[in-house]
């Protein structure tokens, strides 16, 4: 019969045990709790009408710090120039070694040595050794945790920038100040809970993905902060507009929004976007004064180098990181280095390494050393995390008057927020190429974070695509305990 469709007995069973399996399955996951666990697993499903899901919460226990400040050296430092001193390296200049090359494969490739450009000198009563690019922060050595072998998974930049801050390598995951501030809410419900600050020389590469909320809801991701001029544009309402009309629109507003929402409860993005309006009203009375640096004193500005030409930018955004912990800012991110036209204005150093590098440690030593000297002497050091590092290190064989990417061995560090000072984790191998010692890959810096925040990385989840989503992934993952006081 012409017009009708014959399927055959084989076809018919499939398809309609198909849904006959569907049916079993639903009913096995709804015996086993599945959807009221999921349902339980996404902590940010507004309870109420109008939940705010950045209200503050409880850590899982005990936190060490309050706050994080995430120094980002875009571009890879390399650690065998500042902070991973190999004597060994020193005087085999150009020797011919055979090391793996991601640019050949990871296949055994010949190479010639480049051995450190920078003198190095021991500091504190630790006596760490840190290069001459960096002679202020060796003078915070004691308050200093190194991690010397840290490793990842891309040798690339985009992926692993993506890597760095969000776990994956992929784009489309919350970044860990989103995941900051999903467990732990914002103390300051009149600022952001997650700032973001850029080099007056552009972004890095991927953009806003490195500070992406991912699959979270938008309330999550990071506030971009100008860096020059006025960090946060049209805080000021319109001409005429007073502050009870605009009292007025907002609860309008959100009359209308609740309604919309009632019968979509389970869509925590409408919550988020209505805690937004609320949250941009209330930055209009106190973000002005959070950012506002004309009453810090002059020796302060001194001290994070605001007077001079090299030091103003990065030493203005370290200030006003301050500033942000001390107003309950809870994680704040600094990019040193952008844009990817001119290889001096960020750490990528396949060339020229020795202007490169005097460029941008000038640009960063003082102010850094400022901001960790600043935390401590107001007591906000204890409470407060920094963690200085960029997407993968460099090598120890040179590509000219350069350094390629290296993502097998590299150097992080951390102060304050209950790490141990003048302490370091790891080793590279003799020649600092490769992690060796007590390898740390990046998901244990993102342990080591969350773990100081109070929040158990093996724990915090978010439900997402029919699973538990975390940033350190399913695997157990612990913190660097060598480095936690």
């Amino acid at each position: 019969m012409s017009g009708i469709c014959k399927t055959t007995r084989r076809e018919m069973l499939w398809e309609t045990g198909a849904g006959f399996t569907g049916l079993a399955m639903t009913g096995m996951l709804s015996m086993d709790g599945f959807f009221n666990a999921a349902q339980a697993a996404d902590q940010n499903k507004p309870a109420a009408a109008g939940a705010n899901p950045l209200a503050p919460k409880p850590p899982m226990f005990p936190a060490k710090a309050k706050s994080v400040i995430f120094l980002f050296m875009y571009g890879g430092p390399s650690q065998l120039d500042t902070f991973d001193y190999k004597p060994k390296l020193i005087g085999r200049d150009g020797q011919t070694i055979t090391v793996r090359s991601f640019r050949n494969g990871n296949k055994p490739t010949e190479l010639k040595l480049m051995e450190p450009r920078w003198k190095f000198k021991q500091y504190g009563q630790s006596g760490k050794w840190i290069s001459d690019l960096y002679p202020h922060l060796g003078g915070c050595a004691d308050d200093m945790a190194f991690i010397h072998s840290m490793y990842s998974d891309a040798p690339v930049h985009g992926s692993a920038m993506i890597q760095m801050n969000t776990g994956k390598i992929l784009t489309g995951s919350p970044s860990l100040g989103s995941w900051v501030n999903y467990g732990l809410g914002s103390v300051n419900q009149n600022l952001p809970g997650f700032v973001v600050m850029m080099d007056t020389t552009g972004g890095p590469i991927s953009g806003a993905k490195n500070w992406s909320s991912g699959y979270m809801p938008a309330a999550y991701q990071g506030t971009v902060l100008r860096a020059a001029g006025d960090p946060i544009l049209d805080l000021a309402p319109p001409a005429g507009m007073t502050d009870p009309m605009q009292r007025d629109i907002l609860d309008s507003l959100g009359h209308l929004n609740e309604s919309h929402r009632a019968p979509r409860a389970d869509n925590s993005n409408l919550a988020a976007r209505m805690a937004s309006y609320e949250l941009a009203y209330k930055m209009q009375s106190h973000a002005p004064e959070a950012v506002d640096i004309t009453k810090e004193s002059a020796s302060t500005k001194e001290m994070y180098g605001l007077n001079r030409e090299e030091t103003k930018d990065f030493g203005y955004r370290c200030l006003l990181a301050r500033r942000l912990v001390e107003h309950g800012v809870r994680f704040i991110q600094l990019y040193a280095g952008g844009g990817n036209t001119n290889f001096l204005n960020f750490w990528d150093a396949h060339g020229g390494l020795v202007p490169n590098h005097n460029r941008n440690a000038l640009r960063t030593d003082q102010p850094i050393a400022a901001l960790l000297k600043d935390l401590k002497q107001r007591g906000l050091l204890d409470s407060t995390l920094v963690v200085w590092g960029g997407e993968f290190g460099r090598t120890s064989h040179g590509t000219g008057d350069g350094r390629d990417h290296n993502a097998y061995g590299y150097t992080m560090w951390m102060a304050g927020g209950g790490i141990k000072g003048g302490v370091t984790a790891g080793e590279t191998d003799e020649l600092g190429m490769e992690a060796a010692v007590d390898r740390y890959h990046v998901k244990n810096l993102h342990a080591t974070v969350l773990h100081q925040m109070g929040l158990e990385p093996n724990r915090l989840s978010y439900f997402y695509n029919g699973l538990n989503q975390k940033l350190v992934g399913v695997v157990p993952v612990e913190p660097i305990k060598k480095i936690i006081a």
